[in-house]
């Protein structure tokens, strides 16, 4: 579950990191009366579980009320990488002396965690290790002795913060460490983690993403779940009980099991980079492919717009290939009865139990725009052609 600024700064104040929490508004005039309350110049942010908010014009300055309610009205209901804004945080302004970047990540690639951290904060951290790795301190913490006051103080000083902040910073990430971990985060991240000009630290914006899978121990959570604040996909799967994540690109992309499903992003990506295409979301129907699931499946996938094919990669066992054919082919009733026909072509592969019965069921079928290919790198390459056609005819 990935928070939104204001949701962060929240579960920081729990942790006693030094934060400003600000009033968030869902209209212009509570951004005028929070205004008010704050007095003086104040900063009108978008809240949404995306980035860039500045680049898009989610982020502008007001000098008072009036101009804050101004602000507001240009923010609320304003789409920042396709999700509308519906409430916005208005914060005082801060007396920023100096900006750095700050974060802990899960590294599942060395199965631990990781510390990354910048004295070049307040922009992406992506365009820093691009343009300035030096820049760019990344230290592996081990998860069984996790981060203790010298771990803090190497992280500090491997960073190259200032010697005149440098006991703040290490309480700063011993507090970070422990929001990260009593917490049960993938991600905590602050950027910028502001030096102000009284010489404190406090962090003026934040990123949160806590781990699903360890929702039953933080009941407490499910406040953070704003359903409205979702991508609209997303929330249509959430509601069909389907596991979707959507993705920036164009091949869709629906298999059977979490595993699988990450391989076809693999295969996806390597094959799109020949026509310029990438995987557009993950999408798992799980065991039990019933033709409604695919056609819920479908339906999600194809709800995107950026989408121009879709690849279904499936491999039967406790559900066999012919029963997911059979999901394929009901599926493609059921939206042509729903007003949704199915008109952006489907690559289709079929391997495991009962596989040369579901290739039999799929050819008979004769769906229009379906594609049958026998192999995944095979069926990832035509689908990221067939992608890139669409993508050329607009």
């Amino acid at each position: 579950m990935d928070l939104m600024e204001y949701q962060a700064k929240q579960l920081f104040a729990k942790h006693d990191v030094p934060v400003t929490l600000g009033i968030v508004a869902t209209t212009p005039d509570e951004a005028r009366a929070a205004a008010e309350e704050l007095g003086g110049r104040v900063v009108v942010k978008a809240q949404v579980k995306a980035g860039g908010r500045g680049k898009a014009g989610g982020v502008k300055l007001a000098d008072g009320p009036s101009e804050a309610a101004e602000r507001a009205a240009d923010i609320l209901g304003m789409e920042i990488k396709g999700l509308t804004v519906h409430r916005v945080l208005v914060d005082p302004t801060a007396d920023i002396a100096d900006e750095f970047y700050f974060s802990f990540v899960v590294d599942r690639a060395r199965r631990g965690y990781l510390c990354i951290a910048s004295v070049e904060g307040g922009v992406e951290i992506e365009e820093v290790a691009r343009t300035n790795p030096d820049a760019v301190a990344q230290v592996p913490i081990d998860p069984v002795t996790g981060v203790d006051e010298a771990v803090a103080r190497e992280i500090v000083a491997r960073t190259g913060f200032p010697d005149d902040i440098a006991d703040r910073a290490v309480d700063m990430v011993l507090k970070l460490w422990k929001v990260f971990i009593e917490e049960d985060a993938s991600l905590v991240e602050i950027n910028p983690l502001a030096k102000l000009g009284n010489g404190t630290l406090e962090a003026l914006d934040g990123k949160v993403t806590l781990d699903d899978n360890a929702g039953f121990r933080h009941p407490e959570h499910d406040e953070y779940d704003d359903v409205e604040a979702a991508e609209p996909l997303e929330r249509l799967a959430r509601e069909k009980d389907i596991n979707y994540v959507k993705l920036d690109g164009q091949v869709g992309i629906i298999g059977n099991g979490a595993g699988l499903v990450m391989s076809t992003l693999d295969v996806v990506a390597y094959a799109g980079e020949e026509h310029g295409v990438k995987p557009a979301n993950f999408l798992d129907i799980g065991g039990g492919a019933s033709a409604e699931v695919m056609a819920n499946g479908l339906e999600i996938v194809l709800g995107d717009p950026g989408v121009y094919s879709v690849f279904v990669n499936v491999f039967g066992g406790i559900t066999s290939c012919d029963a997911v054919a059979d999901g394929i082919v009901t599926a493609f009733r059921l939206l042509e009865e729903r007003g949704e026909p199915v008109t952006k072509p489907l690559v289709v592969r079929l391997d495991g139990n009962n596989a040369d019965e579901g290739r039999r069921i799929l050819d008979e079928a004769g769906l229009g725009g379906v594609e049958r290919v026998d192999t995944m790198d095979g069926a990832a390459a035509r689908a990221a052609e067939l992608a890139a056609a669409g993508v050329q005819k607009g």
